[in-house]
């Protein structure tokens, strides 16, 4: 029997010039096939539709579990790593993951391997081997990834509220598995946990799947391969998993629950069960709600718990991974005041609900909401393929398919009914309340089982909610205006000059212009990015915090302004950097200017406001106390970095001057920071050189040239360059240290290997190597020898200084054992590297060069890539051409060269430093290394800050401002 091609007319956006199929399989897979003929990577995804939910009873994790084994050997692939080794070798990546009631499996690949690697994915659904050795080493890796969640406060709450929920309903379970649930119990019961598996694989039906296939041949070419690949799997007709409704009755409503979390902070999340959106997904009422519930201008909730310094952020919406079931939710971040107000702002939040039903729905909200999202989907931007076929495999289940390529995005139907009906379930009578803070220690009376969360409950009843309304907040609560930045011109500008790489427009002493136009994309959007070089930001430990908090609070006073810009689809952030701050504004180019005027302005009439710098301090005072209950490998990360960067202030010398940080002196300190800048500009996108200019001359005479300004030009002198100190060669350095959580099982370790300073020809060279390595020490380390689930090998850049690192994290082991085995792996791949054939090199410069030849997406990424150039000061815009060409001419005798002189144990430019972070677990390990006499050429480090002034320091790639000339 032949497959059925439907010929579907699909809705599509305006700007999308890839080709659709639908495809059905004689073994009623359905199949959407995608030909886009610029691609430089192909990608799959398949859905199935069996998840956790569908978990046999005491065995929590089977269906998470059958997840990991997949990606072990075929009866047509029997090596255990030839999908993973095939799809990294060729520049591709690999995942999946598994929900309530699916399993999704994807990945990526250089175009031209798309055929080999989808062969290799189809075994998944028609032959996994599934050997005995492989079921308990991934028992292993799957107990790895539970204790990295133990102590993840959203892996507990969200476990927490599961547990409150009806026991007889499968949301109620525990779904990530552990080494107790896959081995102990099940042997206890004389369960055999490789024949369970292999009889839940049966569920995998052809009739439960749905695949996405993007690839760059004709429609008919990908349906052919799509037809010789996959009509071998096999059907058995299984049922779809239904899914019991609600999975809360009456027992799990009106509860006030009160947990303790890890980290510092309190959290209020006040949900509903409500009528899945997905059911009147045309009607859209949630996205309505939640529209008007989240925002955040004048008059609405998070408004004015903000401006009474009770609330951080506000996020309101329905969601879930089920048809059947769904919680619409409003969460908050509170203040300590918030959370001693925590009635008033329940009370505050029904006070709205009870506004929307008094008010009515409105059609004119609707329509602009829709004439947004309208806007929004023709005008999206091309996204990798990866991401675009996991997006649209789910579509396949849940829509008829002329609409998989919208799916839910484009509201149409006004229907005030339906949103009546949801905010009617939005009741007293149907809430429950989540409350996280560590101010509960002490009170609470129960445990949840899996994550060990404790909490209390208590009844709020319909009368106590009366009650909370009548004493909340007076202030005025009303519905948004009409929103002025929905872009009402979205013409195209005329370029006169075909310009290649971004140019210098216009340079003066106080500001230097980039431009590019958008000579790609051709969508009515554009980048904007101001660096501002304030060489006052940085020195110091007060300085830094003091810039941050200023950063902060300009973001704060934005937010109510520029919040409507953001929902229109103009984005903003500010955000520090290492040498001041930078403000970037992207999107839709017609109102930009309102709203990077409205920025600039904020920065020059700049004052502190009391309220809210208490607020702002307090949370980042917590944030920074929370880095203790960081995953261990980012605790070894951010030693590495405090030995490698010449000028990086520790965290706890931070979080003192924070805490001393007062109002007036911030007030006094802002003028000061001020008072040098130096603005670095970069425009690019839908904009014509006049316009650049012109801007940059509107935000220098806002800045600069008003009678009263604090802004004052920067000397050339005074250009601020960070550096990184060089690492010495021959010599291993050593810095072990206790994790800062000592509950946490984790230890880690993060190995750093220094090679070379930003050069094409090393560049390539190291790329080189850690696109053939990184596969096979994941293999090596994570998946042989099971020593942790975070386990990696890559590349990085710390201001154009090259390196490699190998980040373990791991339970079983400690870190000076893990740094032994990275040892061990470099010595043992030393003669992989050796014995490399012709064929394999050339293999894989090809599929580096695919690589780096892979065109970009969107304007985002052009621009990240040409700002990237920029801030490093490097300006290599031609980057990518002068690489590949070098590469082509690389030989195999060169590499082999480079491995030995720099990478190898005991390479004589070998530069390493390893960083060790011991746990609880640990401890006697720490003690036993840390009183061991140092091994030859190895030097440990105990004093990070001595350790840095006694290096010399890598040369600065950054010219500053004196360096550029005008053309």
């Amino acid at each position: 029997m032949a497959a059925a091609a439907g010929n579907v007319e699909f809705i599509r956006a305006r700007s999308d010039k890839r080709e659709y199929r639908r495809l059905l399989l004689p073994n009623a897979l359905e199949c959407l096939l995608i030909s886009d003929a610029d691609t430089d990577k192909a990608a799959a995804c398949m859905e199935v539709g069996v998840g956790s939910f569908s978990d046999p009873e005491g065995l929590e994790g089977l269906a998470h579990f059958l997840e990991h084994m997949l990606f072990y050997a075929s009866e047509k692939y029997p090596g255990e790593q030839d999908y993973t080794k095939y799809i990294s070798e060729h520049g591709g990546s690999s995942n999946a993951f598994t929900s309530s009631e699916t399993t999704n499996f994807y990945f990526d690949v250089n175009a031209d391997n798309f055929e080999e690697a989808l062969d290799r994915f189809a075994q998944f659904f028609i032959k996994p081997l599934m050997s005995q050795d492989a079921v308990l080493r991934e028992i292993k890796a799957v107990d790895s990834e539970h204790k990295k969640n133990l102590l993840s406060d959203g892996w507990r709450m969200h476990q927490l509220q599961k547990h409150l929920a009806s026991k007889d309903h499968p949301y109620h379970k525990f779904s990530t598995g552990s080494w107790e649930t896959l081995e102990t119990k099940p042997k206890e019961r004389g369960l055999d946990i490789r024949l369970e598996l292999l009889k839940f694989y049966e569920n995998y039906s052809a009739n439960l799947m749905h695949l996405v296939v993007y690839g760059k041949e004709s429609l008919d070419c990908i349906q052919s391969l799509v037809e010789s690949l996959f009509s071998h799997v096999k059907n058995t007709d299984q049922i779809s998993f239904k899914c019991p409704s609600q999975p809360l009755s009456a027992e799990h409503l009106q509860l006030l629950v009160k947990a303790i979390p890890i980290i510092e902070g309190n959290y209020l999340k006040i949900s509903w069960p409500v009528t899945p959106n997905i059911q009147f997904y045309k009607e859209g009422p949630c996205r309505y709600l939640s529209h008007l519930i989240g925002h955040e201008g004048e008059g609405s909730i998070f408004h004015i718990i903000k401006e009474l310094g009770w609330a951080m952020d506000l996020v309101a919406g329905a969601g879930s991974d089920s048809n059947e079931y769904s919680f619409f939710s409003v969460g908050m971040r509170l203040t300590d005041a918030g959370h001693d107000h925590m009635e008033d702002i329940i009370g505050l939040v029904f006070k709205y609900l009870h506004l929307l039903k008094e008010d009515g729905i409105h059609e004119w909200i609707f329509d602009e909401l829709a004439s947004i999202n309208e806007t929004e989907f023709h005008y999206q931007d091309k996204v990798h393929p990866i991401s675009y076929v996991t997006a649209t495999v789910s579509s396949m289940r849940l829509f008829p398919p002329e609409e998989w390529l919208v799916g839910e995005s484009l509201p149409s139907k006004y229907a005030p009914n339906r949103i009546n009906m949801i905010l009617d379930e939005l009741s007293p009578e149907r809430v429950r309340i989540l409350c996280e803070s560590k101010k509960f220690e002490g009170s609470t009376n129960r445990a949840e089982p899996w994550y060990n969360t404790s909490y209390s409950i208590e009844n709020v009843t319909p009368y106590m909610i009366k009650q909370w309304i009548q004493k909340a907040p007076t202030e005025k609560l009303y519905l948004p205006k009409p929103n002025i930045f929905v872009p009402k011109d979205l013409s195209l500008k005329e370029v006169p000059d075909k310009v290649t790489f971004p140019t210098i427009l216009r340079k003066t002493p106080l500001s230097r212009l980039w431009y590019k136009p958008d000579m790609l994309f051709f969508t009515p959007k554009v980048y904007i990015i101001i660096d501002f070089h304030c060489p006052l930001s940085s020195h110091s430990p007060e300085a830094a915090v003091s810039t941050s908090l200023f950063v902060d609070l300009l973001v704060d006073y934005l937010n109510a302004y520029a919040y409507d810009a953001q929902i229109a689809g103009l984005f903003y952030s500010i955000y520090l950097t290492s040498t001041g701050f930078q403000v970037c504004v992207g999107g839709y180019n017609d109102k930009m200017r309102v709203l990077l005027h409205a920025i600039m302005k904020q920065i020059v009439n700049f004052v502190v406001k009391p309220n809210r710098f208490s607020a702002l301090k307090e949370t980042s005072v917590k944030d920074y106390q929370n880095f203790n209950f960081s995953q261990p490998y980012s605790q070894a990360s951010y030693y590495l970095s405090l030995i490698l960067e010449e000028k990086k202030w520790p965290l706890a010398e931070k979080l003192q001057a924070l805490s001393k940080l007062e109002s007036d002196s911030l007030a006094k300190f802002v003028p000061h920071l001020l008072s040098k800048t130096y603005l670095e500009c970069y425009v690019q996108g839908n904009i014509e050189p006049g316009e650049a200019e012109s801007i940059v001359q509107e935000i220098e005479d806002t800045i600069f040239n008003t009678p009263n300004s604090v802004f004052k030009p920067m000397s050339p002198s005074q250009y601020l360059v960070k550096r990184v100190i060089m690492l010495e060669k021959e010599i291993k350095c050593c810095y072990q240290i206790e994790g800062l959580n000592q509950k946490n099982e984790n230890s880690s370790v993060v190995q750093y290997i220094q090679v070379h300073q930003d050069d094409a020809l090393s560049n390539i060279k190291l790329e080189l190597f850690s696109l053939i390595s990184s596969q096979p020490a994941f293999n090596q380390l994570r998946t042989v020898e099971q020593l942790g689930y975070i386990t990696y090998l890559s590349l990085r850049s710390d201001r154009g200084v090259w390196a490699l690192e190998v980040v373990i994290q791991s339970t079983v082991k400690d870190p000076s054992y893990l740094d032994s085995r990275i040892d061990e792996f470099f010595k043992t791949f030393e003669s992989k590297i050796h014995e490399l054939s012709d064929k394999d090199f050339k293999r894989n410069v090809k599929s580096l060069i695919d690589s780096k030849l892979e065109k970009f997406k969107n304007l985002w990424e052009e621009s990240g890539f040409y700002w990237g150039e920029i801030e490093a000061g490097t300006l290599k815009f031609d980057r990518v051409e002068s690489e590949v060409a070098l590469l082509r001419e690389l030989k195999k005798e060169e590499f082999i060269e480079y491995f030995d002189e720099y990478i190898k144990v005991d390479a004589p430019q070998r530069r390493t430093v390893s960083v060790q972070v011991f746990s609880g677990n640990h401890s006697a390990e720490f003690k036993k290394a840390i009183a061991e006499a140092d091994p030859p050429k190895t030097c440990r480090i105990t004093d990070i800050f001595g350790f840095k002034r006694s290096r010399p320091l890598h040369r600065s790639l950054k010219g500053g401002p004196g360096l550029i000339t005008m053309d």
